[in-house]
């Protein structure tokens, strides 16, 4: 008698058209998901009956009410887990801006681009703090291709640093340069926010038993970049029914995509900036998105009739050496700072990479470790909207975008 192994356990991720709607068995999007575990199982809810009999017994045990409910946890890399960081700050991921060949851009050493006044503007565009941006058609072929972390812009200066820790090449402007956000990204907008549902099959391949559940959503996402070691994703997924499949039926999807074959990110390859500034202290940071779903039974139904999203809620912790009183007084004095991370899958100029930007971030405490070592400071903290940025274009745009979070991935197109 076989026994299912993990080995031989294949998990498929694919959308729904919508709410109620297993995925097609034949969705040409359904794609196999790389995972270090994937959890997802039935849960019920039980009731027992608490008469008091003669016999001294239990007479009754009823199932109730039914939910999905598990996580998919798994090594952060690019393009894998695009549609569940869309579905949690609810906006499909859209192909960043770019300013194309445009003869009036010089870059200098210090880490700048610089426009002239008269001949567009940076933030008219569309570049945000935290983007990550790539230029070409610069005589300096060093500058070219090269994975640019946007730490300051105005109108017309771009400030720059390399993910890589190259430096830029100082150019006089006349080539025709084109500078672009690379891949596309997501965010928590203002309006006009998507509702995505899931289906998720666990095929079992060597007992061929399979086990689909529909009407997923991500109730959490927890970003987590050790200073050594692999970057990690856990994401806890809420759905409302499922179908077991019989042997010899299964697997339910027909046509599936491979799984992706990008890197995975890790900590020691990447930049993180607080309020624009490189910070070479922290330890490791990590994050929690709470998609703050929510669902109620109804009278003669075991399956909740729907998953109620609330608002996208994003916390975390940096653990960052004590060396000197800036991190500590921003927690003391309450100061709103900026959050910008890039990891790459390696050292390349050109390297694949994941980013997040938290345009405005307060600090929840500053308490510190003991020992014979450095002394560590964990700084718990919560990001919210940023409140203070205008519109993504034009003549009113700010260098922020107006939300909680965004997340950029250079392999996306």
């Amino acid at each position: 008698m076989a026994i299912a192994s993990g080995i031989e356990k294949l998990v498929v991720l694919a959308i729904q058209t919508a709410q109620g709607t297993v995925a097609e068995a034949a969705l040409a999007t359904a794609r196999y998901m790389r995972r270090v575990t994937s959890s997802l199982d039935l849960a019920k809810e039980t009731y027992q009956s608490n008469e008091i009999r003669p016999d001294r017994q239990i007479g009754d045990f009823r199932h109730g009410v039914q939910s999905i409910e598990g996580t998919l946890n798994g090594e952060l890399s690019p393009e894998t887990y695009e549609l569940l960081m869309a579905a949690i700050l609810r906006k499909d991921f859209v192909a960043g801006v770019s300013d194309a060949a445009n003869s009036n851009v010089a870059s200098d050493a210090s880490g700048t681009l610089t426009r002239s006044d008269a001949l567009g503007s940076w933030l008219e565009d569309g570049f945000k703090i935290g983007d990550i941006v790539r230029c070409t058609g610069f005589t300096a072929t060093a500058n070219n291709d090269l994975n640019l972390m946007i730490t300051a812009v105005t109108d017309t200066v771009m400030t720059v640093l390399a993910l890589n820790g190259s430096t830029l090449t100082t150019e006089a402007e006349g080539q025709a340069i084109t500078t672009a956000v690379v891949g596309q990204k997501t965010w928590t907008p203002t309006t006009g926010h998507t509702e995505n549902w899931f289906t998720l099959e666990h095929y079992f391949g060597d007992i061929d038993s399979s086990e689909v559940y529909y009407d997923v959503k991500p109730n959490s996402m927890a970003i987590s970049l050790p200073a050594t070691g692999m970057a990690t994703i856990d994401v806890g997924l809420m759905g409302l029914n499922h179908n077991y499949l019989d042997s010899g039926a299964s697997p339910y999807f027909s046509a599936v995509l491979d799984a992706t074959e990008t890197g995975i990110v890790a900590a020691v390859n990447g930049v993180i900036t607080v309020e624009g500034t490189q910070i070479a202290l922290i330890t490791s940071i990590d994050f929690d998105i709470a998609a703050n779903l929510t669902s109620e039974p109804v009278v003669g139904s075991n399956v909740k009739p729907d998953l109620f999203e609330g608002r996208v809620a994003v916390t975390g912790n940096m653990s960052v050496y004590f060396e000197d009183d800036t991190f500590r007084d921003y927690f003391e004095d309450e100061t709103e700072v900026s959050i910008s991370c890039a990891f790459t899958t390696n050292n390349d100029d050109d390297a694949d990479f994941i980013a997040f930007s938290m345009p405005r971030v307060k600090m929840g405490g500053s308490t510190k470790d003991d020992g014979e070592k450095g002394i560590i400071q964990t700084m718990p903290f919560t990001a919210l909207i940023d409140v203070n940025a205008g519109a993504d274009t034009g003549a009113t745009a700010t260098d922020t975008l107006e939300t909680t979070l965004s997340i950029q991935d250079s392999t996306l197109s």
